[in-house]
């Protein structure tokens, strides 16, 4: 940003220091704040007339057509899992186990202009790329890129992104090869096996089902 002197008109979300060092540092010119994440932030918060605190509902309400997600240009998310199908899970771990909660990922994701989601390709013995994910948070109808430590996948509905990222000569492949590279280095994972009992619902952010949580087998 620095370099080519590339400006953000606003950061968003649960703000970090470093997004306040970027915001002083000139790169960001204000911070839309739904929720500090350390004590940097916090301070900003507390003395900075360009770093708001917004509530939940201006921040990324279905209903809100105003909604500040709905004017991102770019958002970054990470995940647990991703899968061929570019839906993505960050709330289940790999053993089916609930992490926490998901936050504004769809939210986000829905309502950016691209929509970047970043993961390792694997977490120790763990691919991060599967078949299909063990929880849907954000469909993959909302993700435009994947990118991991070993290539990026776009979302064949962004064809626009493909052949701009090709033609920059960045390492793009296949979801599915990434799927493949993985599973050649730590093979293929045996699959969780779960009760008949559902332990939650994923509601997506238009207050529909969009996948359940069962019980894990001891």
């Amino acid at each position: 940003m620095i370099a080519k002197d590339y400006k953000a008109r606003f950061a968003l979300g649960g703000i970090t220091n470093q997004i306040v060092e970027m915001h002083e540092e000139g790169l960001v010119k204000r911070i839309l704040d739904v929720q500090s994440f350390d004590l940097g932030a916090a301070h900003s918060l507390k003395n900075n007339r360009f770093h708001q605190q917004i509530d939940a509902s201006f921040y990324a309400s279905y209903v809100n057509k105003g909604a500040a997600v709905n004017q991102l240009d770019f958002c970054i998310l990470s995940a647990l899992e991703i899968d061929t199908d570019f839906n993505v899970n960050v709330m289940t771990g790999s053993d089916g186990v609930i992490r926490g909660a998901i936050g504004g990922h769809p939210d986000a994701a829905a309502g950016a202009s691209c929509t970047i989601v970043v993961a390792p390709l694997l977490r120790g013995r763990i691919p991060s790329i599967v078949s299909h994910v063990n929880t849907v948070v954000t469909p993959g109808r909302s993700v435009d890129v994947v990118v991991t430590d070993q290539g990026i996948a776009v979302n064949p509905a962004r064809q626009d992104l493909l052949e701009r990222l090709t033609a920059a000569g960045l390492p793009v492949f296949p979801i599915d090869k990434l799927k493949e590279r993985a599973e050649s280095i730590v093979g293929k994972p045996e699959p969780i096996k779960y009760k008949d009992k559902i332990v939650g619902l994923l509601m997506y952010r238009n207050n529909t089902v969009i996948d359940v949580i069962r019980q894990v087998e001891d």
